[in-house]
């Protein structure tokens, strides 16, 4: 038997012995195993919700296009070869801009498509206020 203030001999540990019930976790790696936890739950919660917007937005598209070319006719017009893509009972329009060489807008408009088609291929005229030399889609609007 030791002494009081004597240190134990070698052969004699203090506490539980090694192994016999698993390792005891210390408070750090408790906390770092719930702070995993709730990363993993939060990541997998912000990735449901970014997939969700993502269909939402593809699936909520009805009408899309794109300028295939245009053509500067003169000082005052423009005309624009559009592709447009929708369901075909899809009504609504899409907006262009025109832009001098200075970067300022010449001109804008809206074109609707009423068509019962999914595809349609259309030069538009776009009028402006001086020599344009870009046209530029902003977007398309179903109704």
């Amino acid at each position: 038997m030791a002494a009081v203030g004597s240190k134990p001999s070698a052969g004699v540990s203090e506490g539980l012995p090694e192994g016999r019930y698993g390792r005891s976790r210390t408070a750090d790696e408790a906390a770092d195993r719930k702070l995993k936890i709730v990363g993993s739950v939060l990541g997998v919660a912000l990735l449901g919700v970014v997939g969700w917007f993502g269909y939402d937005y593809i699936n909520g598209t009805k009408l899309s296009a794109e300028v295939i070319k245009f053509d500067v006719v003169s000082a005052d017009t423009v005309k624009a070869h559009l592709e447009v893509r929708k369901d075909a009972a899809a009504k609504g329009y899409c907006t262009l801009r025109s832009q001098a060489e200075s970067g300022a807008e010449v001109g804008r408009a809206d074109f609707r498509f009423d068509q019962r088609e999914d595809r349609i291929d259309q030069v538009v005229t776009l009028r402006t206020t001086s020599k344009a030399t870009s046209v530029e889609l902003l977007g398309c609007h179903s109704d």
